[in-house]
This record gives structure tokens, C-alpha cells and sequence, in this order.
């Protein structure tokens, strides 16, 4: 599964669900307030935009944002709500690809950096918004805590969210710290959708290493967006990176 199929014109047209899911206010007011936050007036660079969930409310806020995104279907989605002016996108991959200027926050959300299979992108992607920011300039990363604990000996399977009409489930290689998510959407017909995505899950004593050799510090670690203490039972984290100020 490459990340261009993936991401394809079908899987931009479903992507958005105003009002609900990640979009739901819950979820994103509180992602765009600590973004905007940590911007500190300047100007902010995502890795991997999208269709823009993040970054339209974002400029909203008043803080510029340009993008880089790999695939053009999901550009052309977030073009029927801003257009190149308002929030110019770089085509191509999160961990070269370079955007003109530089930034007072790079941020990657939603646990995308998993998007990356190999540890050695993954790094990659640590240096490549090391070069954007500014001196002092901060990276925030949006990631799922892998499940490993949830597994017994012979099982190879997580069931992670279960609801009316949706089942959401992961299948794990732990030799290859590799899982796919399966997205199961169904109705009252016999008739389901899958849809699939690959990913290299990362622990965070890991990103925190990927974070040194970048040459970041790690600031804040917390459980969600509104600042929840991130312990043993954490499902997820925000971690905040940032460049020593006399760098």
C-alpha cells in the first residue's frame, strides 16, 4: 500500500466530516487554540495539511500557515476552501520535501508522522522541520500510544473503537513495528467499506531520540490538546519539540 493510493480521490472526498469525528468542535477548538498558542505571532508550516482540517481554522486565527502534502487529491479539496494566497502547499513528501521561508512552528498531526514506515524517514522527518523553524522554534507532533499491551500471546489484533454503522481495528507486525488500521463503515445492507492505511508505530522514548538527533529538546508532553497529564494509561500524546533559542 503506497501512501498515493492511499490517499487517493475517494479517500479526500470521505475525509471530511464537519461537525463530527476529528472535526467535531471538541476535538479541533482545542487543537487550533494551542497551535495558534505556540505559534507566537509568527508563522507555522504543517507537514502533511491535507484537506486542511487544521490549517483553515488556523488562518482564521490570524497565524499564516503553508503546507506540504503528498497527495494532490487531498489539495484539491482543501482548495474548495482556501485558495493558493491564502494557504500556499508544497507537493511532495513530509521528510524532504521544502517549504520557502522560515517558521516560528512546524506541526504534524493526527498521528501522520506513522504515515512514514521507516524509522530512518521518520528521522528524516525530525530534520526537515528543524530546517523551517526559526531559532527558539518549536515542532508539535500528534501521536497514538501503540497498544502492545492490549495483545495475549498468539494474537495479532486490537479492536480500538466500536460503534453504530463504524469498526475500527488494528492488525500488528511487532518484528517489524509495523500495524494497519482497518476502517469498517457499514449501513443495515450486506454491504461494508474497508478502508486501509499502513503504518510504523513509534514509542515515545523513541520519538524523543529521533527529537535529539534533530537537535530538538523536548518541552511539554501532555495526553490531549487542552493539556491532560499524559501517564501510564495515556491512548495518545502531544509532544512539543523545540530548538534551543541560541541554536
Amino acid at each position: 500500500m503506497e501512501q498515493e493510493g492511499i490517499w487517493d480521490g475517494d479517500a479526500a472526498q470521505r475525509y471530511d466530516t464537519p461537525g463530527t469525528g476529528m472535526f467535531a468542535p471538541e476535538i479541533l477548538g482545542p487543537t487550533v487554540n494551542r497551535l495558534a498558542e505556540l505559534a507566537g505571532g509568527g508563522a507555522a508550516l504543517e507537514l502533511a495539511i491535507g484537506t486542511g482540517r487544521v490549517a483553515v481554522p488556523l488562518v482564521e486565527r490570524g497565524v499564516p500557515v503553508t503546507g506540504i502534502e503528498l497527495s494532490l487529491p487531498m489539495i484539491h479539496q482543501l482548495r474548495t476552501k482556501a485558495d493558493e494566497a491564502t494557504i500556499p502547499v508544497i507537493v511532495g513528501d513530509m521528510a524532504t520535501s521544502v517549504a520557502p521561508g522560515k517558521y516560528t512552528l512546524v506541526y504534524l498531526v493526527y498521528n501522520t508522522i506513522s504515515n512514514l514506515l521507516t524509522q530512518a524517514e521518520q528521522v528524516e522527518c525530525f530534520r526537515n522541520a528543524a530546517r523551517h523553524l526559526t531559532p527558539g522554534g518549536r515542532f508539535v507532533i500528534e501521536l497514538w500510544v501503540p497498544e502492545l499491551r492490549k495483545l495475549p500471546p498468539g494474537q495479532t489484533a486490537t479492536v480500538w473503537d466500536s460503534e453504530p454503522g463504524y469498526i475500527g481495528l488494528d492488525t500488528y507486525d511487532v518484528l517489524r513495528q509495523r500495524v494497519v488500521s482497518h476502517h469498517f463503515s457499514f449501513d443495515d445492507t450486506k454491504q461494508a467499506q474497508l478502508f486501509r492505511s499502513p503504518h510504523r508505530y513509534i514509542w515515545p522514548a523513541e520519538l524523543d531520540l529521533m527529537a535529539q538527533l534533530a537537535g530538538f529538546e523536548l518541552e511539554t508532553r501532555h495526553a490531549d490538546w487542552a493539556g491532560a497529564a499524559f501517564t501510564a494509561e495515556s491512548r495518545s500524546h502531544v509532544s512539543v519539540y523545540r530548538i534551543p533559542p541560541n541554536r
